[in-house]
């Protein structure tokens, strides 16, 4: 599976991860990426959900940046980077990726991200 960054601009597309995980049960979905000690430069961590709502991510035991992209039916709604421990986030969203800092520095709001299977 690959994560695709499809932007507004005449931009190519771009992947973003290939190395996806989801998180499908409750317990995956509060734990998230806490107590790991880093992630690879492909990984993005996806939580799907079944409506659309406001989101909050939270950084507390997370000892790395990451990129969080909030998601409306493909397309983005904010994307921020949140700081290790202390970061917070919130944003309507019915998808969230989570992927190592910096890699969603070029995607903005409007923008659309899709999982396509390879």
């Amino acid at each position: 599976m690959r994560l695709v960054h499809r932007p507004q601009s005449s931009e190519a597309d771009r992947v973003l991860a290939t190395d996806l995980e989801f998180a499908d049960s409750l317990w995956a979905k509060t734990r998230g990426l806490m107590f790991r000690r880093a992630i690879p430069e492909d990984y993005g961590l996806v939580f799907r959900f079944e409506t659309v709502k406001s989101r909050d991510l939270h950084m507390l035991f997370v000892p790395f940046r990451i990129d969080a992209v909030w998601i409306v039916d493909n397309e983005v709604t904010a994307v921020k980077q949140l700081r290790p421990w202390i970061g917070l986030g919130r944003a309507s969203a019915d998808t969230i990726v989570e992927l190592p800092a910096g890699v969603a520095e070029a995607v903005s709001p409007g923008d659309t991200l899709e999982i396509i299977d390879c």
